[in-house]
């Protein structure tokens, strides 16, 4: 179960809480992460690192030591804060000898086919020349990824494992892993080493957000396992600060909580899975049937269309499952007007084919 001695592809993802020191990213703890990384790349493994600390780091060039929750703000110092942090990362790595690349992303960047396979290319490029991407939130341009709604890079992480093949997602924090109750306040308690699935028990076990500049807390860290785990990626959650943390997971060590993965995916299906819908189809009670027997979407089931998708857009199946469209909105309004059959087209027509759905559990 903690064998990671042939895990070859790592997403390792560092949140403001563990990067900071004193209200400020603590750059000689950036060095401590650059040598362990360096190491797992000495050993042939591929990693990428994905980062938060852009606006704190902004703010700590500024003097700024509150609280700043105004998006223009949040935007002006991430775009301060992402050269400095960048830099600090090159001198650290670059004092193990390792090459590195920055990636900036927004969800965009995931949710659109094109974009997405543009992204896998570059980043399984830089992978096979031996380089570590880091991986960051592009908070200057992109409002929704720097709303606190999505949680200090936890979903981006999850998004980058599932989608590039990652076999393990480290997420480092300042707690040594999930717990029954809030270590913080309940004196009894007890971590949880191993998590088989995350029902409604686990969930309601994360607590809230709490430093300064970061956005994530324990239920931003479930969703992010959770993403992970049902793209088939193992997600170890532990303490950042714990010697030589990454190192020593990666030796089978029991640090943290180890969630398990649910199922592997197809790359094409986990795409389809953390797509943002373009809009959502009502089904009746024959068609969903059929869906979750793995059969195609026709027509003639569906009782009710929202948004206004295009051909090849992702949609969801209210509430089970997830496809790509091989109609428009408009068209398939037109088509139900007739029964769900296309009048120069006598056969009935599949609206979504079976390849292209994924169940949501």
């Amino acid at each position: 179960m903690r064998d990671f001695s042939q895990t070859k592809r790592i997403v390792i993802k560092v949140g403001t809480n563990v990067l900071s020191k004193g209200g400020q990213v603590d750059t000689v703890f950036l060095g401590v992460i650059a040598r362990q990384i360096a190491a797992l790349v000495q050993q042939k493994r591929q990693v990428i690192l994905v980062t938060s600390g852009a606006i704190g780091m902004g703010a700590g060039a500024l003097g700024i030591r509150h609280k700043v929750s105004e998006v223009k703000k949040r935007q002006a110092l991430a775009s301060i804060g992402q050269g400095i942090l960048m830099h600090e990362y090159q001198q650290a790595f670059q004092a193990h000898g390792q090459k590195v690349a920055q990636v900036l992303l927004t969800y965009a960047n995931f949710t659109n086919r094109k974009y997405y396979v543009n992204l896998k290319n570059a980043v399984e490029t830089l992978l096979g020349m031996g380089i570590v991407p880091i991986v960051n939130e592009n908070d200057c341009v992109s409002i929704d990824e720097i709303d606190l709604a999505f949680g200090d890079n936890d979903k981006l992480s999850a998004l980058v494992a599932s989608k590039i093949d990652a076999e393990l997602l480290i997420l480092l924090t300042d707690v040594d892993g999930l717990y029954d109750t809030n270590p913080r306040t309940g004196r009894k308690a007890q971590l949880i080493p191993v998590v088989h699935e995350i029902t409604d028990a686990i969930a309601a076990m994360a607590g809230k957000a709490g430093s300064t500049f970061a956005t994530g807390g324990m239920v931003s860290k479930i969703e992010a396992a959770r993403t992970a785990a049902n793209g088939g990626c193992k997600v170890i959650l532990a303490n950042g600060r714990t010697n030589d943390v990454i190192l020593r997971i990666l030796q089978g060590e029991q640090i943290g909580t180890l969630f398990m993965p649910r199922r592997r995916l197809s790359n094409r299906k986990r795409w389809i899975l953390n797509c943002t819908p373009a809009g959502r189809i009502k089904v009746d009670p024959g068609a969903a049937t059929a869906v979750m027997n793995r059969k195609s979407l026709l027509a003639v089931g569906i009782t009710t269309v929202e948004g206004n998708f295009k051909k090849g857009d992702v949609v969801e199946i209210i509430p089970f499952a997830k496809g790509i469209v091989e109609c428009s909105a408009p068209q398939l309004r037109r088509l139900l007007a007739h029964g769900g059959t296309d009048p120069s087209k006598p056969k009935r027509k599949a609206v979504i084919h079976a390849d292209n759905l994924v169940l949501l559990e």
